[in-house]
């Protein structure tokens, strides 16, 4: 009796207090949101949390402020067309060399990986200018393909890394059972590793998604004001405008919700991924 109430009472302190955790995390979310539905006077005047006690001051004008601005939504139109296809680029390309390391014999192949695991510590800053001088040969510096291109090549090495490693536990039976069935490589991938591989490479997705929709230093540096995302616009509206947060507490609220939204959408194959991960 006396451990079953240890036990409930350490339980129920650790709920409340996971809860309290959770409080703190949303908390800032829940201020932004908030704001982002006051008008300005009432920002300046006051907390976020009045609108609770003064419900009046709940208004959609500065999301009208927003839209109406054609920088920023612009700049959303761009986050899109960059994070679209740098992930589903990321996850495409890192799951046939995933594969390619894990199961097929070619010249090298464990030197191979050992440069693409290498290339997991490259920061970021060291590329930025060799590949400014590059993209600007090559005629796409202030282009979104060059942002695209960009993240494509800073995701790869982590997706062929994690993939890689996940292919490698799929039973070598299942896979010789497919080719007994008359299945090619490119059958056997689409067929039987892309299907087993589908928690994983989900996971694969949600990171790149964040990484890329979220970044601001990539895209301020290969972007220019035709395809800047909407990170870099929103920046831009504190340098010029300081106090515009009719505008910023919306576009930030924008820009933060769409993550949060992808994340929860796929929020079961996250965790299917890495718990698959943690017990292989």
């Amino acid at each position: 009796m006396a451990a079953r109430i240890s036990s409930g009472a350490a339980g129920g302190v650790l709920r409340v207090f996971l809860i309290l955790v959770a409080l703190l995390w949303v908390t800032p979310t829940v201020g932004l949101l908030a704001s982002s539905f006051r008008d300005p006077t009432d920002i300046a005047a006051s907390g976020w949390w009045e609108v609770f006690s003064k419900p009046a001051q709940l208004t959609t004008e500065s999301y009208a402020s927003l839209f109406e601005n054609d920088d920023v939504t612009s700049a959303l139109v761009n986050t899109v067309w960059i994070t679209v296809p740098a992930t589903l680029l990321v996850v495409l390309v890192g799951a046939m060399a995933g594969y390619a390391f894990a199961w097929m014999d070619f010249k090298g192949r464990d030197w191979w990986f050992v440069l693409v695991v290498a290339l997991l510590v490259v920061p970021v800053q060291v590329a930025l200018i060799p590949l400014s001088e590059l993209f600007g040969t090559l005629g796409i510096f202030g282009d979104i393909i060059g942002v695209v291109l960009f993240h494509v090549g800073f995701g790869l090495p982590f997706a062929i890394f994690l993939l890689r490693n996940f292919f490698a536990e799929i039973p070598r039976e299942l896979l010789e059972a497919a080719r007994l069935d008359g299945a090619g490589e490119t059958r056997l991938f689409a067929t039987v590793i892309l299907p087993l591989g589908a928690p994983a490479i989900a996971s694969l997705g949600i990171f790149q998604f964040l990484w890329v929709w979220n970044d601001m230093l990539v895209a301020l540096v290969f972007s220019d004001s035709q395809s800047q995302p909407l990170t870099v616009a929103l920046q831009a509206q504190t340098r010029q405008f300081g106090g515009n947060i009719e505008i910023l507490a919306p576009g930030a609220f924008i820009s933060m919700v769409i993550p949060l939204a992808v994340f929860f959408a796929f929020q079961r194959q996250f965790v299917s991924g890495v718990m698959a991960g943690a017990v292989k």
